[in-house]
C-alpha cells in the first residue's frame, strides 16, 4: 500500500478531552462502542483536520463547538487539536518526507492554526498538498453519518462533484476559475482603455496643427537664440580683449607714473642739495680772506680787525644775496603756475561748450532716426511680408488639398468594411436577445420565492437581533448589580474598618456606625455623605458612660475612631427658605439616630442646578450648608468638590442583591429565546439556499446571454460610432478640400499684384537703409568727438589738480625761507660779538701773522679748486632743473593716458556688464559659454546680423502661439502609443485567456468523461452485484454538455418498477448509495476511505454483500470504519473500542483480530 493514515491524535476535539492516540493500520479499522460514547468524533475529527469548514461537516452548529465544553467531573477547554500523521514512504505526496504530520488548532477565540510536520501553514496548502492523491475539498472518502442518504437526495450536480473529485478536476476548476476572474478583469480593463483611446484621439487631432505652429516657431526662435548667443559671444569676447589690453596698458602707465614720481621726488632733492651745497660754497669763498691777509700786510698790522669784521659783513651780505636770488626764482615759478592754472580754467570752458553743442547735435539726431525707425517699419508691414505670406500658404493648401483627398479616399473604404460588420453584429444578437428573453421570463418565479424566503429570513434574522439585544441588555443590568453589589460591599467593609466597629463590638451601650443605622433614599447618597461629612463612620453610643468606654477601648487598642453620643431631644430648627431639607431623606433606624440625623442635618438643603448656583445661596445664608446631588458642599466650613458616595448603607446593599438575582433568573431566559430564533432563523436559511440555488443555475444562464449580447452591442455600437465619426471625417474632409480649393483660387489671384508691390517696395527699402547708414555714421562721429572732449576734459581737472598742488608746495617753500632770512639776522647778531672778541684777539693775530703768510699761498690753491667746484655744481643744477622740467611734462603726459585709459576702462566694463546681463536674462546663457559659442551654419552671403533680423520678422509675421502646445502633443501622443500598446496587449491577453480556458475546459471534458465511463460501467456491476437480478445505471442529465452535466442514478431492484429513488426501502437507498460510491472509489482509488455506519440500515444479506466490497478493496486502500454489526467487526484488522464513563471523557482501546482469535 502506498499511502496510509499511520496515527490519529486528538486532544480537547468534541468528547475526547485527554490526548488520545489511535495507531493506525493499512487493510480494515473498524471503531466499536455504544451510543453516545464518541465514536463517530473520530470520524468528524479526521474530516476536520483535513480541512472541513462547515460546522454541519462535523455535526456542530458553530465552529467551537468541537471544543470540549465540559463536564460533571471536568472543566471545559480552550482549544481543540487533532493531529494526524500519513505515511509517505512511496513519495505520493510532492513533499520531500516518509511522514507527513497534518495538524489543526482551533481556539475558543475563534483563531485557527493549521501545521505540516510543526510548520505553520495555510488551509490551501494541505488542500493542495493532498490534491493529487484524491483527497479534496468535498472530502468524498469520508462518509460520515447521514451522508449516504444525501447522495441520492442531492442534485445531479452534487454527485457530479463527486466524480470530479475523484478523478482531479478540481484542480482544473480552480484553474479555470482563476483564469476566468482575470479575464473579467481584462474585459473591464479593455472597455476602460477604449473609453481612453477614444479620448486621447479627440484630443489629438486640434492639437497637432498647434504643435506644428509651436514646433515651428521654437526652431525659429531656437536658431535666433543661438545667433543672439554666438552675436553677443563674440562681442563680449571682443570687448574683454579691449579691456584686458586697456588693463595692460594701465598697468605699464601706472608704473611708469611711480617711476616718474619717484624720480621727480629723487630730482627734487637733488636739486635742493646741490643748492645747499652752492650756499655753502658761497659760505666758504676764500677770495676776501686772501684780500684781507694782503690788506694787512700792506697796511698796517693794527687794521686786521676791520679787514676780519669787513670779511663777515660780505659774507653776510652773500648770503643774503643768495637767499633772496632762491625766494625770486620760487615767486617767478608761482606765477607761471597761477597764469598756466588760468589758462587749463579757459580750456574747460571751451570744452563744456563744445560738449553742449554735440548733445544738442546728438538730439537732433536721434530725432532723424526715430522718423527713419517710423518709416522704416510701415515699409516692413508693407506687401512684401503679405507676398511672402500668400506663397507660403500656397504651397501649404498644395499639400493639403493632395493629403485630403488621399484621407478621403481611405475613408471611404473603412466606411463600407465598418457597414458590413455592423450587419454580421446585429444577427449575432438578435440570437442572443431571445436566449436573454426566455432566461428573463424563468428569472421572475424564482426572484419571488427568493424574495418571498428572504423576507422570512430577515424577519427571523431581527427576532434573532432582538432577542441578542435583549439578552445582552438583561446580561449588562445582570452585570451592572452584580458589580454593583461588590462595590456596596467594599464601601461597607471600609466603612466599618474606618469606624472600628468591629472593635467595639463587645463594649456595653455601642449600637454601632452611624451609616449601617440609617436608611437613605436613592439618588441621595452623596448629598448625605457631603452633608454628614466623617459622621457617617462614627460609632453611635447611647449615653455618655458608653462613649467614654468605647472612646477608652479605642484608645486601648490604639485605634483611630470618632465617637457620636444619641443627643437629647430638642426644638425643631425652623426650615430655611430654599431648597429640599436633606433631612427628609434619611431616616434611622431608631428615635435616638433620628435625633441625630436632626442634630447632624438640621442647617442641611439641597439645590438643584448648576454648582454656582448652591455657592451663591451658600455666601447668602452663611448659617446653612448647601449640597448638591453630585456632593459638592459649600458651608461655613469651607466648601468641598463632591464625588461617588463612600459608604453604603446594608439596605442599598439588600436591594442590590435582590436586583442581581432577579436579573440573572432574566438574563437566562433571554438566552433561551435566542436558542429558539437561532433554530429558526437556521431554517429558514437552508430553504433560502435551496431556492438560491437555482436561482444561481438560471442567473449563469442570464448572465452568459448577457454578457455575449453586452459584448456584441458593445463591438456594433463601437462600430457605428466609428461609422458616424468616419462619416463625419469625410464630410469634414470633403468640406476642407473643398475651402482649400477656394482659398487657394483666392491666392492665385491675388499674388501677382502683391509682388509688383513688392517690387517697388524694395526699392524704397534700399532708400531707407542708404539714409539709415549716414545717419549711423553721423552719430558714431558725434559719440567719437563726445568721447574724445570727455577724456580731454578729465585730463583737464587732472592737470589743473597738479598745478594747484604745486602751487601749493611752493607757498610752503616761500614761508620756510621767511624763517630762514629771520635766523640770519640773528645770526649777524652772534657774529658782531664775534668780531669784538677778535679785536681783542687782533694782538695775538699779529702774533700769528708770520704763519698766516706762510699759509697764504695754500689759500690761493684752494681758491682756485673752489672755483672749478663752483662752476661744476652749477652746471649740475642747471642739468637736473631741465631734467626736472622734462620728467614733469612727461608725468603730465602719462597722467592724461592714465586719465583716458581710466574711462576707456569704465565704458568698457559697462558694457560688458551690460552684455552680460542680457546673456543671462534674455538668453538665460553664462558668458563663458557664450563666448565659445559657435555660429551656427548660414547660406553664403548671409551675415548673423541680417539673419538675426530676417528671424525676429518672421517670428513676429507668426504671431501667438501655444508654447505648450509642442508638449501637450508629445506627451499625448506618447499616452496614445501607450494606450494602442496597452490595448493590443489586453486584447492578447484575453486571446490567451480564452485559449486557456478552452484548454482547460477540453481536458476537464476529458478526464470527467474518462471518469464518468469508468464510473457508469462499475455502478452497473456493483449494482448487480448488490442487488442480483436488479439494473442500475447512471445517466448524465445534459449529455451534450459534459463541461456542466449533472448525473442521475438510476436504480430498479429485482422485482420492482420504481421510477424515484426516494420510493426505495432505508436498505436499499444505503446499497444504491454505497454502489455508487464504491464505482467511484473503484474507478479512481483514494489511498484511504473513512465510513460512519453505512451500513446500519442493511440486513444480514446485505450486509454480507457490502463486505464483500470491503474485502474487494483491503489489499488496496486503507478503511476505517465506525460500525455497530458484528459481522463489520469479524471482518476488520484491527479494532478500536470507544467508551466514556458517565460525566467523563471518551477513551479509546484497541486490539487486533488476529490477537483476539488466537487467544
Amino acid at each position: 500500500m502506498a499511502l496510509f493514515l499511520k496515527s490519529l491524535s486528538m486532544k480537547g476535539f468534541k468528547s475526547f478531552a485527554e490526548s488520545t492516540a489511535l495507531d493506525l493500520q493499512p487493510g480494515v479499522t473498524v471503531v466499536v462502542g455504544p451510543n453516545g460514547s464518541g465514536k463517530s468524533n473520530v470520524v468528524d475529527a479526521i474530516g476536520w483536520v483535513l480541512g472541513a469548514q462547515a460546522p454541519s461537516t462535523v455535526r456542530s452548529q458553530k465552529m467551537d463547538d468541537v471544543i470540549f465544553a465540559g463536564s460533571a467531573s471536568r472543566p471545559a477547554l480552550g482549544r481543540a487539536e487533532v493531529t494526524l500523521t500519513i505515511d509517505n514512504a512511496a513519495g505520493l505526496l510532492p513533499i520531500e518526507f516518509t511522514e507527513v504530520t497534518i495538524s489543526r488548532t482551533l481556539f475558543r477565540s475563534g483563531e485557527s492554526e493549521y501545521a505540516l510536520n510543526g510548520v505553520p501553514c495555510r488551509l490551501l496548502d494541505v488542500q493542495d498538498l493532498l490534491s493529487d492523491t484524491g483527497v479534496g475539498r468535498q472530502q468524498h472518502t469520508i462518509i460520515s453519518q447521514g451522508q449516504i442518504d444525501s447522495v441520492l437526495n442531492s442534485r445531479p450536480e452534487d454527485r457530479r462533484l463527486i466524480i470530479e473529485e475523484a478523478a482531479g478536476v478540481l484542480k482544473y476548476r480552480k484553474r479555470k476559475e482563476k483564469s476566468e476572474r482575470r479575464l473579467a478583469s481584462t474585459e473591464a480593463n479593455l472597455t476602460r482603455i477604449q473609453d481612453l483611446l477614444r479620448e486621447v484621439r479627440r484630443q489629438l487631432r486640434p492639437l497637432e496643427k498647434q504643435a506644428e505652429a509651436a514646433r515651428r516657431h521654437g526652431d525659429l526662435l531656437n536658431e535666433l537664440t543661438t545667433l543672439k548667443i554666438h552675436s553677443s559671444g563674440r562681442d563680449l569676447r571682443r570687448l574683454r580683449t579691449h579691456l584686458e589690453q586697456l588693463n595692460k596698458r594701465q598697468g605699464e602707465l601706472s608704473g611708469e607714473d611711480r617711476d616718474l614720481r619717484e624720480r621727480l621726488s629723487a630730482l627734487d632733492s637733488g636739486i635742493m642739495q646741490t643748492e645747499s651745497r652752492l650756499t655753502a660754497m658761497g659760505g666758504d669763498d676764500l677770495g676776501d680772506s686772501l684780500a684781507g691777509y694782503e690788506s694787512a700786510r700792506q697796511r698796517a698790522r693794527g687794521q686786521l680787525a676791520v679787514l676780519v669784521e669787513r670779511r663777515r659783513g660780505l659774507e653776510r651780505d652773500r648770503a643774503s644775496f643768495v637767499q633772496q636770488e632762491v625766494v625770486v626764482s620760487l615767486e617767478s615759478d608761482k606765477e607761471v603756475l597761477v597764469e598756466e592754472l588760468r589758462g587749463v580754467g579757459a580750456q574747460g570752458d571751451e570744452l563744456a561748450r563744445d560738449l553742449t553743442e554735440l548733445d544738442s547735435a546728438r538730439a537732433a539726431l536721434q530725432n532723424d532716426l526715430a522718423l527713419l525707425e517710423g518709416q522704416s517699419s510701415e515699409h516692413d508691414r508693407g506687401p512684401g511680408a503679405e507676398a511672402a505670406e500668400l506663397r507660403g500658404e500656397q504651397s501649404a493648401l498644395r499639400g493639403s488639398i493632395q493629403r485630403g483627398e488621399s484621407d478621403c479616399e481611405r475613408v471611404h473604404k473603412r466606411l463600407g468594411f465598418l457597414r458590413h460588420r455592423a450587419d454580421r453584429l446585429e444577427a449575432e444578437a438578435q440570437g442572443l436577445r431571445q436566449e436573454l428573453a426566455d432566461a428573463e421570463q424563468a428569472e421572475m418565479p424564482l426572484v419571488a420565492r427568493l424574495e418571498a424566503v428572504e423576507g422570512s429570513r430577515h424577519e427571523r434574522q431581527e427576532l434573532l437581533n432582538d432577542a441578542e439585544a435583549a439578552a445582552r441588555r438583561a446580561e449588562g443590568e445582570h452585570n451592572a448589580w452584580t458589580a454593583r453589589v461588590e462595590a456596596l460591599t467594599v464601601a461597607r467593609d471600609e466603612a466599618r474598618c474606618r469606624s472600628r466597629v468591629d472593635e467595639l463590638a463587645g463594649v456595653e451601650g455601642v449600637a454601632g456606625a452611624l451609616i449601617d443605622l440609617v436608611d437613605i433614599d436613592d439618588g441621595w447618597a452623596a448629598a448625605v455623605e457631603a452633608a454628614a461629612g466623617e459622621a457617617l463612620q462614627a460609632i453611635v453610643v447611647e449615653d455618655a458612660p458608653a462613649a467614654r468606654r468605647a472612646f477608652g477601648s479605642l484608645l486601648t487598642k490604639e485605634a483611630a475612631g470618632a465617637v457620636l453620643q444619641v443627643p437629647q431631644p430638642r426644638a425643631g430648627t425652623a426650615p430655611a427658605d430654599f431648597g429640599e431639607p436633606v433631612r427628609r431623606h434619611v431616616r434611622g433606624r431608631s428615635p435616638g439616630v433620628d435625633a441625630l440625623l436632626d442634630f447632624l442635618l438640621a442647617k442641611a438643603v439641597l439645590v438643584q442646578g448648576p454648582w454656582t448656583a448652591a455657592a451663591d445661596l451658600a455666601l447668602s445664608n452663611p448659617g446653612w450648608m448647601v449640597v448638591t446631588r453630585e456632593g459638592h458642599l459649600f458651608g461655613p466650613g469651607g466648601w468641598r468638590v463632591g464625588g461617588e458616595p463612600s459608604s453604603s448603607t446594608e439596605a442599598a446593599l439588600a436591594e442590590a442583591r435582590e436586583r442581581s438575582k432577579g436579573t440573572a433568573s432574566l438574563s437566562e431566559a433571554a438566552r433561551e429565546r435566542v436558542a429558539q430564533a437561532k433554530v429558526a432563523l437556521e431554517s429558514v436559511r437552508r430553504e433560502e439556499a435551496a431556492v438560491s440555488r437555482h436561482l444561481d443555475a438560471n442567473d449563469s444562464r442570464l448572465a452568459a446571454a448577457a454578457d455575449g449580447l453586452q459584448r456584441i452591442e458593445t463591438d456594433r455600437l463601437e462600430a457605428q460610432t466609428e461609422i458616424e465619426a468616419q462619416r463625419a471625417h469625410l464630410d469634414d474632409l470633403c468640406d476642407r478640400v473643398q475651402r482649400e480649393k477656394q482659398r487657394m483660387a483666392e491666392v492665385q489671384a491675388r499674388l501677382p499684384l502683391l509682388e509688383a508691390a513688392e517690387s517697388e517696395s524694395e526699392d524704397r527699402s534700399r532708400k531707407l537703409a542708404e539714409a539709415r547708414a549716414k545717419l549711423d555714421e553721423r552719430s558714431n562721429q558725434i559719440t567719437d568727438r563726445h568721447t574724445e572732449l570727455g577724456i580731454r576734459a578729465a585730463g583737464l581737472d587732472e592737470r589743473k589738480q597738479l598745478l594747484e598742488r604745486r602751487i601749493a608746495e611752493i607757498d610752503e617753500r616761500l614761508a620756510g625761507l621767511h624763517d630762514q632770512r629771520e635766523a640770519a639776522a640773528r645770526r649777524t647778531a652772534e657774529l658782531g660779538l664775534r668780531e669784538a672778541a677778535i679785536e681783542r684777539l687782533s694782538a695775538f693775530v699779529a702774533g700769528r701773522l708770520e704763519a698766516v703768510e706762510h699759509e697764504l699761498e695754500g689759500l690761493r690753491q684752494r681758491r682756485r679748486r673752489q672755483s672749478e667746484e663752483v662752476l661744476e655744481v652749477t652746471a649740475r643744477l642747471e642739468d637736473l632743473r631741465a631734467e626736472r622740467e622734462t620728467t614733469e611734462k612727461r608725468l603730465e603726459e602719462v597722467r592724461e593716458l592714465l586719465q583716458r585709459a581710466g574711462v576707456d576702462d569704465a565704458e568698457t566694463r559697462l558694457r560688458i556688464e551690460t552684455a552680460t546681463e542680457q546673456l543671462r536674462h534674455e538668453l538665460d546663457c553664462e558668458p563663458e559659454a557664450a563666448m565659445v559659442a559657435a555660429c551656427p551654419p548660414l547660406e553664403e552671403g548671409v551675415t548673423v546680423a541680417s539673419r538675426i533680423r530676417e528671424l525676429e520678422r518672421e517670428l513676429r509675421l507668426m504671431g501667438p502661439i501655444n508654447p505648450l502646445a509642442l508638449h501637450e502633443h508629445e506627451v499625448l501622443g506618447e499616452r496614445h502609443e501607450f494606450l494602442k500598446g496597452q490595448l493590443d496587449d489586453v486584447r492578447q491577453t484575453r486571446r490567451d485567456l480564452n485559449k486557456v480556458i478552452r484548454a482547460i475546459d477540453a481536458e476537464i471534458v476529458n478526464v470527467f468523461a474518462a471518469a464518468y465511463a469508468d464510473v457508469a460501467a462499475n455502478f452497473e456491476e456493483l449494482f448487480e452485484t448488490l442487488f442480483p437480478g436488479g439494473r442500475g445505471r447512471l445517466r448524465l442529465t445534459e449529455p451534450d454538455d459534459l463541461l456542466h452535466t449533472g448525473i442521475e442514478i438510476e436504480a430498479k431492484p429485482s422485482g420492482k418498477n420504481v421510477r424515484r429513488l426516494s420510493l426505495l426501502s432505508g436498505g436499499e437507498r444505503s446499497l444504491t448509495a454505497l454502489a455508487f460510491l464504491f464505482a467511484v472509489f473503484r474507478s479512481r482509488p483514494s489511498p484511504f476511505y473513512v465510513m460512519d455506519e453505512v451500513e446500519a440500515a442493511l440486513d444480514d444479506v446485505n450486509l454480507h454483500r457490502f463486505l464483500e466490497l470491503v474485502n474487494e478493496f483491503r489489499e488496496s486502500a486503507q478503511l476505517l470504519i465506525v460500525s455497530h454489526q458484528k459481522r463489520t467487526m469479524e471482518a476488520a484488522d484491527v479494532l478500536y473500542g470507544v467508551t466514556m464513563e458517565p460525566g467523563g471523557s471518551s477513551k479509546v482501546v484497541s486490539e487486533r483480530v488476529s490477537a483476539v482469535v488466537a487467544s
